[in-house]
């Protein structure tokens, strides 16, 4: 169902603590209450790993690896916002079997709030965690500047994470990735979404900072924001709030 006749890959825990790797047409979502779908900012997915197992202690939990740079097979679809909503909105129509919890981080956002307006009756809540970009950062140099003043902040731990992924992608993927995400503007979407939506964002976080991220809420019909400590890969350092957040959204009535 993908592009090129490639499978798109997610990965799941379960509450042993073990994982696996299944393919798109894997019908089964597990069991035990709302499922929780994960999508990776910049087509990284490792730093969100710890943030999926703590999901998978209260139920089912999925972290789409898209677009899939380290999959042997290729990627699984183009590095836009546009193609990549439309792979996780046909993920979305195909696996689960009931509505879910549909989170993205960073331009994962972008990407989980496309897939929601694509797809509303497979979404139960919207998550968006430091989504991406507020109209300032929408120009490379603006841009560059932030990350650096937030790469300060950030903790050590998520280079390892996300570095494998980036060597795989090369600049080139990851800069058509980057600059398809400063020509969206998430808050002419949010309006259309229905369901309702969570957006978070981190206290020392440059690239989606606090009154972005209020100003998103409120563009919601409904929307309310919630502000962590952390900089932007607060889900890599704080996976336990960022779970609980998660999970939370599990409960919200559709």
């Amino acid at each position: 169902m993908t592009q090129h006749g490639k499978s798109l890959l997610y990965v799941t825990h379960d509450r042993a603590g073990t994982s696996a790797v299944r393919s798109m047409g894997t019908p089964r979502l597990g069991t035990g209450g709302v499922p929780v779908v994960l999508v990776p900012g910049l087509g990284a997915p490792g730093y969100l790993l710890r943030t999926l197992e703590r999901c998978a202690r209260s139920g089912p939990a999925r972290l789409l690896d898209v677009p899939g740079y380290r999959d042997p097979a290729g990627p699984v679809c183009g590095e836009t916002v546009g193609a990549l909503a439309d792979t996780v909105a046909r993920w979305l129509t195909d696996v689960p079997r009931r509505p879910v919890v549909l989170a993205g981080h960073s331009t994962g956002a972008q990407v989980a709030l496309h897939a929601a307006v694509r797809r509303p009756e497979r979404v139960r809540a919207l998550v968006l965690l430091a989504p991406t970009f507020p109209p300032r950062l929408r120009r490379m140099g603006p841009l560059l500047g932030a990350a650096l003043r937030t790469a300060v902040q950030e903790s050590p731990g998520v280079v390892p994470a996300v570095l494998p992924s980036y060597l795989s992608a090369g600049p080139r993927r990851l800069l058509t990735c980057a600059r398809s995400g400063q020509a969206d503007a998430p808050e002419e979407v949010l309006p259309s979404v229905t369901c309702p939506v969570t957006l978070v964002g981190a206290e020392d976080d440059v690239l989606s900072p606090p009154g972005w991220v209020r100003h998103l809420a409120g563009r919601a019909a409904r929307g309310r924001a919630v502000v962590v400590r952390g900089a932007h890969a607060f889900p890599h350092r704080f996976p336990d709030v960022t779970a609980g957040l998660l999970d939370g959204a599990r409960h919200e009535t559709p």
